[in-house]
């Protein structure tokens, strides 16, 4: 092979690698390793001579250490390296027989799973991954055949890009209510720059499980303390008697703005807000992400409880807000009058 040319390709492989990068995985594709050789078939047997085509050009021996076979009419590549990664189309006049992309298989010592982070927000039938890196083609598969490389494998894609990376939803067929006794297996593959990542990641399920934040529902005074009412998240396991949740409360005592936290549903009455997360203490999950802040109102203040987004209050009688609203309106006209 001519070393300039090469060397050219070379360069031009490095400038134009963000124009044939893949935003997902192509029908036909091969993985080969850094300077082996690979055979590319047209599909079915040619009744004549056909084209090759590399990138929408035509093959040059000149360029590449090829050769087509004369009767079968494949292809073989030889001594594979990243100038010859793209797609390889074979042409019978001005019909494409094929589309095959040609990948090289990733060296570089890091894995796909390096890239991987995956949570259940519960132990019912699904949960999801995060594939950290935002510039691939990447697909998951669950299972052994996965792991395998089997063509029977359904991979879950998804080509919509996030700040954190892509998102993926899994299904497993795991029994929530039973000990788990296997592990689950997620293979990813990602395209990179013309190479190919591949990984396994095993994991049990109860190691990625991570609640979502609780629900703060109302604070209700009981003498000098306040009794806070928490309901686990809605995307939680029922029923909640057997999935049960610890919660933690953070809050800010009025009196000197010190912020300390109880493990006790019964907290000082004396805060000024408060917030709240949850995790499954039988396997000591890691704890949910904290609720917004909620401002606590007792005593005279309960006319502000209308927003229980922003107010934790307690539950008020029936028609309360609307006496509230009454006399609001009332005290406007008497300040209007004098």
């Amino acid at each position: 092979m001519n070393t300039l040319w090469l060397w050219v390709f070379q360069t031009l492989f490095i400038i134009l690698t963000g124009a044939n990068e893949l935003n997902n995985f192509p029908e036909n594709f091969m993985v080969v390793r850094m300077n082996h050789t690979a055979t590319l078939t047209c599909g079915q047997q040619p009744t004549g001579p056909v084209v090759w085509k590399f990138n929408d050009q035509v093959l040059s021996k000149d360029l590449f250490d090829i050769s087509v076979d004369p009767v079968s009419q494949k292809l073989t590549v030889r001594n594979v390296d990243t100038p010859m990664m793209g797609k390889y189309t074979c042409w019978m006049g001005d019909k494409e027989l094929l589309s095959t992309h040609l990948l090289l298989e990733h060296e570089d010592g890091w894995l796909a799973v390096d890239f991987l982070n995956c949570r259940a927000k519960s132990y019912d039938c699904t949960f999801s991954c995060t594939w950290t890196r935002s510039d691939t083609a990447v697909r998951l598969g669950l299972g052994h055949d996965c792991a395998k490389g089997e063509k029977s494998c359904q991979w879950v894609t998804n080509s919509d890009r996030h700040d954190g990376g892509f998102e993926f939803e899994l299904s497993h067929s795991l029994l929530p209510y039973s000990e788990e006794s296997s592990m689950l297996k997620v293979t990813a593959e990602a395209i990179v720059n013309l190479s190919v990542l591949r990984g396994t990641k095993e994991f049990y399920l109860r190691d990625i499980v991570q609640p979502d934040s609780p629900k703060i529902v109302n604070c209700h005074e009981v003498q000098e303390e306040l009794n806070v009412t928490i309901e686990p998240p809605s995307t939680w396991s029922t029923p909640h008697s057997f999935f049960r949740l610890e919660h933690e409360i953070e809050y800010l005592l009025r009196d000197d703005g010190k912020t300390e936290r109880s493990s006790s549903a019964v907290i000082p009455k004396r805060i000024s807000k408060l917030r709240v997360r949850s995790r499954d203490p039988l396997v000591v999950s890691p704890w949910s992400q904290w609720t917004p802040w909620k401002n606590v109102r007792t005593g005279k203040k309960l006319c502000k409880c209308k927003n229980k987004a922003k107010f934790c209050c307690p539950e008020l009688p029936a028609g309360y807000l609307e006496q509230c609203e009454k006399r609001k309106m009332k005290k406007k006209e008497r300040k209007m009058q004098s």
